[in-house]
């Protein structure tokens, strides 16, 4: 998922943003910049920001910082279908600059050491100006241009249709580049004409911004702005199969940065390192190296931290035991943060299964899963008010949240299996429902996190009452090589966005880019495209309200809870995990104690 001046932007960031709340603390606090103490909600501030911009501040300069997460990088190019992931986004924040930046309250910051502004330059027909600040390059001393901004646009808005009506580029979503045609009024100045009005354009930009010119190198393309949906279909696909396929997992040469940072080594599986980017226009970082290390167990990484061997943990899977364990860190000077995040755990139903195909079942499924059990055995001591969440689309605080899943997922086996018995469905010898030969039986997909385990060992059991056979499909691999596939009965994982609503729009409308699980909804692709062409953010949110209805009907997928973000360091001075970008959002400005 995805995910100024102009007043416009100011009025989506306070309608559409979720702002998060922080619990638990640590052990005596944190030094701010003026060498008093930080709280955690303080830390959602970067150093930097200033009314509605945000330029990298002096920062004391230090040595290399070690940070753990949960899974490891995987690709440069986060923006294709097959890579997308968050734990790429983590890796990418500081090397990748966009338009804006994103705080830990979800406030949008123009990036100042980037660009001069982002303006509506028309209300009627909307056209958008994206003004490119002079003399920012990548790390190989190429320029960080409206090339590049092009090229983000016209790889994904699939403005580029093969003869028989495919597509060249594979971006995960199209949402807002779709409705806009782009241009290069100058090396600064790329202007977007929307076909429709597009009130999210801020979210654009932000974390797709690659390197044109090592495309055309590549790919045998003389000028990437020359390129558009009347080209030669040979040049089209010269750049797709580049943009598609060869930045995948880190080759220096064809992997520059352009922000504070730069990727400098990379081992797969394992680890991905940044260094500070001479090339650099803003003010240097502090770390002069960023180690960001994969370490799927939570327990694991708190006991790294405990030993000295990492200083931040940085956890984008919520795990009650690790959550115990750095809570009772505070003596030995480790801070430890939690609160809601943009992520919410779901079951997405694969609507090529054929039992699954079944509306029963689903139905029945999603009334024997008991989801407050599950929240009150694996989440509570993260965040004690965690309750089941009612939405695909939005998250409880939001502005238009409605619980429409309470009916639907009681956690009620007696129910579940009077679903299936008014069917036709009868239960086996072995207490399974069956029909016609097919058995209430299917698999729930998840890669080797623990509490993702321990999810499906408790749906497992839940389940079992209501005569429906659940089994386990563990694979440390499901994200990186599966679930794009649509390989999969059910799959249990997180989506992870930005705050505005439209980023959901590729996830759920019938042949979106991340529609992976086959969800065709008419009625909600129709109020979805009325949600993204809306003159107002209020607006957009009652189309984004009645898709989400629609798809609650559908059973198509089960909202779980929404994502506790946990994190938790030491000997520096502010961290903040920003839910979509993770702890490396600011980390240019983390200053040691």
């Amino acid at each position: 998922m995805r995910r100024t001046k102009a007043l416009p932007a100011i009025a989506l960031v306070a309608s559409a943003s979720l702002v998060l709340g922080a619990c638990g603390g640590g052990g005596g606090g944190s030094s701010d910049a003026n060498g008093g103490d930080a709280t955690i909600a303080e830390m959602a501030v970067a150093r930097g920001e200033s009314g509605d911009g945000y330029t990298a501040p002096d920062t004391k300069q230090s040595d290399q910082i070690v940070v753990s997460t949960d899974k490891a990088f995987t690709s440069y190019n986060n923006a294709t279908e097959d890579a997308n992931q968050s734990y790429n986004t983590f890796a990418l924040v500081l090397a990748q600059p966009g338009a804006h930046i994103l705080n830990g309250n979800n406030k949008y910051s123009l990036n100042k050491d980037t660009m001069e502004s982002v303006e509506v330059t028309s209300k009627s027909p909307q056209v958008v100006t994206w003004k490119l600040k002079k003399g920012v390059t990548w790390s190989d001393g190429e320029a960080w241009d409206c090339d590049d901004f092009y090229m983000a646009w016209f790889t994904q808005s699939n403005s580029a249709k093969k003869a028989d009506a495919g597509k060249y580029f594979k971006p995960a979503g199209t949402t807002g580049y779709d409705l806009m045609t782009g241009e290069c009024k100058d090396d600064q100045t790329f202007v977007g004409s929307f076909s429709a009005p597009y009130p999210d354009y801020i979210g654009m930009f932000n974390n797709d911004v690659l390197p044109a010119h090592i495309l055309e190198k590549n790919a045998g393309i003389a000028d990437i702005t020359k390129l558009n949906k009347d080209s030669a279909p040979a040049d089209i696909q010269k750049a797709a199969d580049f943009w598609n396929e060869k930045w995948n997992g880190f080759t220096k040469d064809l992997m520059p940065g352009a922000g504070p940072y730069m990727l400098t080594a990379f081992e797969p599986n394992q680890s991905v390192t940044l260094e500070r980017n001479p090339k650099w226009a803003g003010k240097p970082g502090g770390p002069a190296k960023i180690i960001l290390k994969a370490v799927p167990d939570p327990v694991a990484q708190a006991q790294a931290l405990e030993n000295g061997e990492v200083a931040v943990n940085s956890m984008a899977q919520p795990d009650a035991n690790a959550a115990t364990k750095l809570k009772g860190l505070s003596a030995q000077g480790i801070t430890f943060g939690a609160g809601p995040g943009l992520s919410f755990e779901h079951l997405d139903i694969q609507f090529k299964n054929p039992v699954l195909a079944k509306e029963e079942i689903r139905k029945a499924f999603f009334m024997c899963v008991k989801r407050q059990d599950i929240i009150d055995k694996l989440i509570t001591e993260v965040q004690a008010d965690a309750k089941p969440l009612g939405s695909l689309i939005f998250f409880p605080k939001d502005e238009g949240y409605k619980d429409v899943y309470a009916d639907k997922a009681k956690g009620d086996p007696a129910e579940a299996k009077k679903i299936l018995t008014d069917a036709g469905w009868a239960q086996g010898a072995d207490g399974v429902f069956a029909k016609d030969g097919v058995r209430a039986s299917f698999r729930i997909s998840h890669t080797d996190i623990p509490r993702r385990k321990q999810t499906v060992e408790l749906i497992q059991g839940q389940c079992k009452e209501a005569g429906i056979e659940v089994k386990d499909d563990t694979d440390p691999n499901f994200l990186d090589e599966r679930v794009s596939q649509g390989d999969y009965d059910v799959a249990l994982f997180a989506w992870s966005g930005g705050p505005l609503k439209s980023d959901k729009k590729s996830i759920y409308e019938t042949g979106g880019g991340q529609n992976w699980q086959n969800l065709s909804v008419p009625a909600a692709d129709a109020a979805m495209k009325e949600a993204v062409s809306q003159t107002s953010i209020s607006e957009s949110l009652k189309f984004f309200a009645k898709a989400d209805e629609e798809i609650a009907n559908a059973y198509g997928s089960l909202p779980l809870f929404q994502m506790p973000n946990m994190w938790a360091f030491k000997e520096l001075d502010r961290v903040y995990f920003q839910s979509y970008y993770g702890a490396l959002w600011n980390a240019n400005e983390w200053q040691t104690k």
